[in-house]
């Protein structure tokens, strides 16, 4: 790894570890960041990708997408909806387990109420395909995300396993109607991914080797 690139990146997770840390591992989003953090955090991510060391990382190492993201940061409008959930609860964290073979991913969310009155989580399964950009037949770097469905599980009640209630309730997830959501992989290494969605939305993930509430 270049020396720049290695020192980018640590001053990126300088700045987002501790006060990820502080909201128990739930991601930051702009919505609740101080603007002056927030410009902070995209002019790192802007120069990370800059150096981003797999330019087209669906052709060369796909390998790199399999397995779990931890989610560290977003814009992205549904995460910072999250930062205001009903009935006092409060999101945790986020991962993306990624199985790059089978072409598909589950989103999981774990939630909890501040005074262990519930906990559980959210789950929305999808599956995807390479998008090739136009005029080639080779893959560069956006992905194309159908969802399939969305699981809700309450794990505990007071303090009480609930079994019966994981899931509570499993629906279809749709996917907006006129349009095919879509992610593109901006930046890719073997700990750390940059990515960026529609309406501008940007992602930034951290790769780990469990997921834990």
């Amino acid at each position: 790894m270049s020396l720049e690139r290695q020192t980018l990146k640590q001053k990126l997770s300088t700045l987002i570890q501790p006060l990820q840390k502080a909201k128990r591992g739930a991601p930051l989003t702009n919505r609740t960041l101080s603007a002056t953090t927030c410009e902070q955090i995209e002019s790192l991510v802007t120069a990370i990708e800059a150096l981003n060391p797999n330019l087209s990382p669906l052709l060369y190492s796909p390998q790199l997408l399999d397995g779990n993201w931890w989610l560290n940061y977003s814009t992205a409008r549904e995460i910072r909806a999250l930062d205001k959930l009903p009935l006092g609860l409060k999101v945790g964290r986020i991962y993306q387990i990624i199985n790059v073979p089978n072409q598909s991913f589950l989103n999981q969310a774990f939630v909890y109420h501040p005074l262990g009155l519930a906990k559980g989580y959210v789950k929305v399964t999808a599956k995807f395909e390479i998008a090739k950009p136009a005029g080639t037949v080779l893959p560069d770097k956006r992905i194309n995300v159908e969802f399939l469905e969305r699981m809700i599980s309450i794990q505990k009640l007071m303090g009480v396993p609930t079994p019966k209630l994981d899931p509570a309730k499993v629906v279809p997830a749709r996917s907006p109607e006129g349009r095919i959501p879509f992610l593109e992989i901006t930046y890719l290494d073997d700990d750390l991914r940059i990515g960026r969605g529609g309406e501008g939305s940007l992602f930034v993930l951290s790769k780990v080797s469990e997921v834990t509430p």
